[in-house]
């Protein structure tokens, strides 16, 4: 298969992540009495598709680290592979992680980060960092869901390297099962990325919500490129821990804002259905035996 069908491949898995995206233009009555419970149940939603997808992420990570391990046991491997993909293990995570908190805490006005629920601040308790640039006037919910979008690209970068991998030897009926299912997936990440925005009052613009689906969506086809150019244990070991440390932070940041809103049992809820969601994308894959 050539680059182009390759990358005609990747975009039409990368694409549908916009699906989601016009539900963050979605917006109950002011007094509407469901609106607070509408807010918590979607927000539930997609903390339960982020923690399947932080799972996905960390299984396939530790699939390269347990092979190495394996080989230690059947005598074909030594300890050195163990220590560096472990290492790039670790230090993906706390990348991921520490560096969106450290990012957080660069944007706090003062003083140490106010601890709620968790062990986190809400995006609405947010004091930013009075500035000139331009990205500097968004809300905090925004910039909560551009976090997400970031997480969630990098997933998808990781998605884009197995697609161009397969197209490149030759296994077409695998490229196009993997094209099909991530497709599937990733029309419900968009649900994951505009969460957040359902708290805000005024309507996001769609050039901004395009400009997320760009940054969550986009890298798919890059990595869909580069993964059909050769392919690299140690880089996909990196972008899926980077991905999953950064989820992890906004799953703790969406923690927090849903047990501030109340309503206890559609968390519960929303969650489970979330999970149920991203799960049942996945089994396309595995049906298929990928």
């Amino acid at each position: 298969m050539d680059e182009v069908q390759t990358l005609i491949l990747g975009l039409i898995a990368g694409v549908t992540i916009v699906f989601g995206l016009p539900l963050g233009r979605l917006r109950s009555a002011r007094h509407s009495r469901t609106a607070p419970a509408v807010r918590v149940f979607l927000n539930a939603f997609a903390i339960g598709i982020l923690i399947f997808i932080m799972w996905d992420l960390l299984n396939h990570a530790w699939e390269t680290v347990g092979a190495t391990v394996d080989k230690i046991h059947d005598g074909s491997g030594s300890m050195a592979p163990v220590l560096g993909f472990g290492a790039l293990l670790f230090a993906g995570l706390g990348v991921g992680l520490l560096s969106l908190a450290g990012y957080e805490r660069w944007l706090t006005a003062e003083g140490p980060i106010p601890l709620l629920g968790p062990g986190t601040m809400a995006a609405d308790e947010l004091t930013l960092r009075k500035s000139e640039t331009k990205s500097d006037s968004w809300t905090a919910a925004r910039r909560l869901a551009l976090l997400i979008a970031v997480g969630i690209g990098l997933h998808n970068f990781g998605e884009g390297l197995a697609i161009g991998g397969s197209a490149a030897q030759g296994k077409i009926a695998l490229a196009t099962l993997l094209v099909t299912g991530f497709a599937l997936h990733n029309a419900t990440e968009g649900f994951g990325i505009v969460a957040p925005l359902a708290t805000e009052q005024e309507q996001p613009s769609w050039g901004f919500l395009l400009l997320l689906g760009l940054i969550g969506g986009g890298p798919t086809v890059l990595g869909t490129l580069i993964g059909h150019q050769f392919t690299s244990d140690a880089v996909s070991l990196v972008f899926l821990t980077l991905a999953a440390g950064s989820i992890l932070y906004v799953i703790i940041q969406l923690v927090a804002i849903a047990l501030r809103g109340g309503h206890r049992a559609l968390l519960y809820w929303g969650m489970w259905v979330g999970l149920v969601a991203g799960f049942a994308t996945d089994m396309v894959l595995t049906a298929g035996g990928a």
